[in-house]
């Protein structure tokens, strides 16, 4: 019997952002909020912080698990984690809504299946190596 995965998660890389952008917490905590929308996901709670003497970090729990962003404004860098459950949300969603928002000119997206039937790491390619 084959079990379908349990879960979608997204890694998104923005490069060449608007730094004004990436360093506005409001501004942030409103586009994780769209974007969850935009990802059919329901925002349980949301809690941010702004670092001096740049970069936000914001993440949200979702119902369907969570999303969250850790910015770098002197480099127009902003990494992003969606990861959701079930099969109504569309972290996809999520993440272009995030890249058209903060104005990405360049971007790269993974998407891992989560779960017990997720590609192993010989069928997927190595995403991480360990140092020991």
């Amino acid at each position: 019997m084959t079990i379908p995965p349990v879960g979608s998660h997204c890694i998104l890389e923005l490069y060449g952002c608007d730094p004004t952008l990436l360093n506005d917490e409001a501004f942030v905590r409103q586009a994780l909020t769209d974007a969850s929308r935009e990802g059919m996901s329901t925002l349980l709670n949301l809690t941010s912080h702004a670092f001096e003497p740049q970069g936000v970090t914001a993440l949200g729990l979702l119902a369907e698990s969570h999303i969250s962003i850790h910015t770098w404004p002197e480099t127009g860098y902003a990494a992003v984690d969606v990861f959701t459950c079930g099969q109504t949300a569309q972290p996809e969603l999520a993440c272009a809504l995030l890249r058209r928002r903060f104005n990405a000119a360049e971007h790269a997206l993974r998407r891992l299946p989560r779960g017990r039937q997720a590609p192993t790491p010989q069928q997927e390619g190595v995403l991480c190596q360990a140092q020991n």
